[in-house]
């Protein structure tokens, strides 16, 4: 009998076929409540996203807005397109010391927040199979008239994400429904991460649509406010 994760790598398009993947392209569009409380309301509607699938370098462009931006771990980092403005941070985790939830962000601290998620968000549940990651099955949940099974992942220190500790839901299918964690970089705010509208990209099934809410302490979705969301209008994955 499978494990969970194995059935969940198997539905997504399988670990083989993900190995020979390097690069993923994208044209998204991000809203929700999220970005007006943190002060930057517009800045990841139109973006173009391209991202290693191997290490955490994601970078950003924003036509509209006339920028481009660079997602390390270690350092972020914002180029006007016409290359006269740059804004950088290193150690970029650190700037958030003392947040809380309705801390205003500049527009470095929105680059690495969703830097990291969308990495993160791309490569499950493939991320859960590299070095330092540990996994273990938690009770079913019902939800939507559907039992999921659910997947309890310990990140290691070498990947930046929400928090140490998150939570995957797969349905029957062996697709990601659901996604929890708390979010470390604004002061342990929960998040309840829907996936649906799934495309057979290159092999591998993707999510095209994403809503993020809160959850109560039963861990039952508050429906209002929506917090974040995520529509892609494009992907594609690379091997090259």
């Amino acid at each position: 009998m499978r494990t969970l994760l194995e059935q969940a790598l198997l539905a997504h398009g399988g670990i083989d076929n993900w190995a020979k993947l390097r690069h993923v392209s994208a044209a998204l569009d991000i809203g929700g409540a999220v970005w007006h409380l943190k002060g930057q309301p517009e800045m990841f509607q139109g973006i173009e996203l391209a991202a290693n699938l191997r290490r955490q370098h994601v970078a950003i462009t924003s036509q509209a807005g006339g920028w481009q931006g660079t997602f390390t771990p270690d350092a972020v980092r914002i180029d006007s397109v016409d290359a006269r403005a740059t804004d950088e941070r290193s150690a970029p985790r650190t700037a958030y010391r003392g947040h809380a939830q309705e801390t205003q962000w500049d527009r470095l601290h929105a680059l690495y927040f969703t830097g990291y998620a969308l990495w993160t968000y791309l490569t499950i549940p493939f991320l859960y199979t590299l070095p330092g990651f540990h996994t273990e099955e938690l009770p079913e949940w019902k939800e939507n008239g559907e039992v999921w099974r659910r997947l309890k992942a310990m990140f290691p220190d070498s990947i930046a994400s929400h928090a140490r500790e998150q939570i995957s839901y797969f349905g029957e299918d062996g697709l990601l429904r659901r996604h929890d964690y708390t979010v470390d970089v604004m002061g342990g705010a929960r998040g309840a991460n829907y996936a649906s509208d799934y495309r057979n990209v290159c092999g591998v099934m993707v999510p095209m649509s994403r809503r993020v809410f809160a959850y109560d302490d039963a861990g039952r979705k508050v429906d209002e406010p929506l917090l974040v969301s995520i529509d892609f209008r494009s992907i594609d994955f690379h091997t090259e």
